[in-house]
């Protein structure tokens, strides 16, 4: 076994994280720029977020320049911010001279404006006008996710002719499963796929081999809606066009992949009120300051469910019992609705949630929420019954409980819908305002029955 086998056996072993930092408190420079070799530029990425300010910058400053430019696409945006931020601003003009067009349309977002004038006068006339107008359109839409870089062909030609035209071009564009064809207009006809290319007759013209207009989406298209396309019909590009049909480009699975992950992201962000793309090692001001707003709307409906608590107080003093009870109401109803948000959330994601299906799943999550609420309630009745020996609290606590599991289910359903009509994002404020309806439900239902009738 060479040295250098068991140099790479043992980084197996070992995390990546920690052997960076190790060797970069080591001050062992040599040992680090051997494993940044080995690494794919994600890969070093993935480092430089895991690593706190100073180190990260220690680390960036050994990076190859030749990789700068693509681990910074790899980079969240607040950790790109940032290592740009120490960049001189010539070295991120040279970054950027080994970016694709997409990538450097978002990395330009990010840039001062005196940087990105500069980048914009670094580039050639080509790489400028295709810049340009990835930029004039409107960010998270497929114009701003497609690559100009598409081979079109025409359908009166032979595939002999497409074959010989494909030598000349190689290497051809990642991920090209198929041609698209256009008549002499640019306006989009269809797809011929390099499977169907090779196999097929060289005598055999494009257009009885292709498949007219398959699947497209419009320039202006949301990029959410491109994802869901490609998940529905396993795509692996797609044709843009504009509202002439002419083609302007295509979308790779590559950048759908990219979508998903970061919606996956921001809805697990979101649940707890956070952004998409926070740095983990953020200052902790910046990162203190942030989580302080949602930290204060929470507080605001606890103090509301505290409200309704103390419009109670004679009855709690009187029957110690009911506070020792009050949690099991609104701890029911908030897994019971939080369960029902989160499939509808998912659902509206996906575009399964219409105005003409929402009666049906209110109905639905009613009944769920009926069921389960009757289920629990006789269970809860039992055990509070033998616990304390008193029907009568039995009874209002099921009773509650009920109340509390069917308000949870219908909220579950009805708050990120109305929530998405006056545009409010569910996924960042769903949960708390479900967790301040069911407990305010549960607690009004459990000590206003309790006050009813045992008081």
């Amino acid at each position: 076994m060479t040295p250098a086998t068991e140099h790479n056996e043992e980084l197996t072993e070992i995390n990546p994280v920690d052997f960076i930092i190790g060797q970069l408190k080591a001050d062992d420079e040599i040992s680090v720029r051997s494993h940044l070799d080995q690494l794919h530029v994600a890969e070093i990425a993935s480092l430089l977020q895991s690593l706190p300010p100073e180190l990260r910058q220690r680390l960036w400053a050994l990076l190859p320049q030749e990789l700068e430019g693509e681990t910074l696409t790899y980079l969240g945006e607040e950790v790109r911010a940032s290592i740009i931020g120490e960049m001189e601003h010539a070295d991120v003009v040279a970054a950027t001279e080994s970016m694709d067009v997409e990538d450097l349309a978002d990395v330009m977002d990010d840039l001062p404006e005196q940087i990105s004038d500069a980048v914009l006068q670094s580039l050639d006339e080509d790489r400028r006008h295709r810049l340009e107008t990835t930029l004039s359109f409107t960010e998270g839409t497929a114009g701003r996710l497609m690559s100009a870089d598409v081979i079109s062909v025409r359908k009166n030609v032979t595939l002999a002719v497409v074959l010989r035209y494909l030598r000349r071009l190689k290497p051809l564009p990642a991920h090209t499963d198929a041609l698209m064809v256009t008549d002499e207009n640019g306006t989009y006809l269809g797809k011929l796929t390099l499977a169907d290319t090779v196999t097929e007759s060289p005598d055999s013209l494009v257009a009885d081999v292709m498949s007219e207009i398959t699947d497209y989406v419009q320039v202006d298209a949301n990029e959410h809606d491109v994802a869901v396309l490609f998940e529905r019909r396993d795509l692996v590009s797609v044709a843009v066009v504009d509202q002439e049909k002419k083609l302007l480009g295509r979308i790779t699975v590559d950048n759908v992949v990219d979508i998903i992950l970061a919606e996956a992201d921001k809805a697990l962000l979101a649940s707890a009120g956070l952004v998409e793309d926070e740095d983990l090692f953020a200052p902790v001001f910046h990162s203190a300051k942030r989580r302080a707003i949602w930290l204060g709307i929470n507080l605001i409906t606890v103090f509301i469910a505290v409200w309704v608590i103390g419009r109670f107080e004679e009855a709690l003093e009187k029957i110690v019992v009911l506070a020792i009870l009050m949690p099991v109401v609104a701890s029911m109803g908030g897994i019971a609705g939080s369960q029902t948000l989160t499939l509808t959330i998912r659902g509206m994601a996906l575009g399964q949630v219409s105005s003409s299906n929402l009666r049906w799943l209110s109905s639905k999550e009613l009944t769920v929420g009926m069921l389960n609420g009757f289920a629990w309630a006789v269970i809860v009745a039992i055990v509070t019954y033998f616990w304390f020996n008193n029907a009568s609290i039995a009874l209002i606590i099921a009773v509650a409980m009920l109340l509390n599991l069917i308000t949870a289910a219908l909220s579950g359903v009805l708050i990120p819908v109305i929530l998405n009509r006056i545009g409010v994002d569910p996924a960042l404020s769903g949960a708390v305002v479900l967790t301040t309806v069911t407990d305010v439900v549960g607690m009004l239902s459990f000590l206003g029955l309790a006050t009813f009738f045992l008081l």
